[in-house]
């Protein structure tokens, strides 16, 4: 039960992360980056930005993420659609594939269903063993008639 609940939990999940990323993964075009810290416009503090060229137009887009560190002229690549190339991002596994927040969300829901479904099956009552004991299968022709 343990392997089947994982394996549909872990294909599940496969679905959800490549169905929803955006920029979209099958349309989006990946372009090579680099790294520069520059202002942000409402902060007004140094980010990094990857900034990579479309069309012959210099795009900055955002390169923050939880536990990754940047330095100046550092390669990355940035994948983004053509129709927005201001929306693009970091084409990384941290950041694009897998984000912080839907894998903490995603584990709470598969600890939690998980605990339910343990809940529901552990302690049967009486009368569903007495059941389960007497059931007998029909035999079954191999062939109708």
């Amino acid at each position: 039960m343990y392997k089947s609940i994982t394996i549909l939990y872990l294909v599940c999940f496969g679905c959800y992360l490549f169905f929803t990323r955006q920029p979209d993964y099958l349309d989006g075009e990946k372009s090579p980056a680099y790294i520069e810290w520059l202002p942000d416009s409402a902060a007004g503090i140094k980010i990094p930005k990857a900034v990579f060229q479309e069309a012959g137009k210099k795009y900055a887009v955002d390169a923050r993420y939880f536990l990754r560190e940047w330095k100046q002229g550092d390669r990355t690549e940035v994948i983004y659609e053509t129709e927005h190339p201001e929306k693009g991002t970091v084409y990384a596994f941290w950041g694009y594939w897998m984000l912080w927040g839907e894998l903490l969300a995603t584990v709470l829901i598969y600890f939690a269903l998980f605990q339910i479904a343990l809940s529901l099956t552990k302690n049967p009552t009486p009368e569903a063993l007495l059941e389960q004991l007497a059931f007998k299968p029909e035999k079954k022709k191999k062939y109708e008639e």
